[in-house]
């Protein structure tokens, strides 16, 4: 079975080292799944830009996206990465479990988020009217679809990413 290698700072090009330093100045680490997307010259700056793009969407909110996807699609790694950072954000313990079960209690834009998040992942982008209309009804505009959408995304592209490499976890596991 082919078996997925992390690349070191040297191994990678000229420009995707300058990406690591940054990485590793700015999170203290250089996450083995961003340093995987450095084995290409381009996909790690491309994907970094596709993260960090503005958005009307809160971090709070994009942190919600990521560990619904995550969840849904049964990605450890990420769901690892991002109960750390929601974390971060002031999320409790409590509060990661209900984001990544779309089960939320706490905030009812988040639970409306949550749930539209979970539907479109689960139904591979065909959503009910009820959780669309729930999202639209908790004060979510068009704008704002389209920024989910693209968080969805881009979580995607990492947890198949990983689903497919298995990659080690550096990140504190989750259950």
């Amino acid at each position: 079975m082919k078996e997925f290698i992390v690349p070191t700072r040297k191994e990678v090009s000229p420009a995707n080292q300058q990406l690591f330093d940054t990485l590793e100045k700015n999170l203290g680490m250089m996450p083995n799944l961003y340093a995987y997307f450095a084995k290409n010259e381009t996909a790690l700056a491309d994907y970094l830009a596709l993260q960090n793009r503005k958005s009307t969407l809160t971090a709070k909110e994009r942190e919600v996206i990521n560990l619904v996807v995550s969840q849904v699609n049964n990605c450890k790694y990420c769901l690892a990465a991002h109960t750390t950072i929601a974390k971060m954000f002031g999320y409790t313990d409590e509060e990661v479990m209900q984001i990544r079960l779309a089960a939320i209690n706490f905030d009812h834009k988040l639970a409306a988020l949550a749930m539209f998040v979970k539907d479109t992942t689960v139904t591979h982008g065909e959503p009910s009217a009820e959780t669309k209309e729930a999202l639209f009804d908790a004060n979510y505009t068009e704008q704002n679809l389209i920024d989910i959408l693209m968080v969805i995304g881009d979580k995607i592209i990492s947890n198949y990413l990983h689903k497919i490499t298995r990659l080690p976890i550096d990140f504190p596991e989750v259950d």
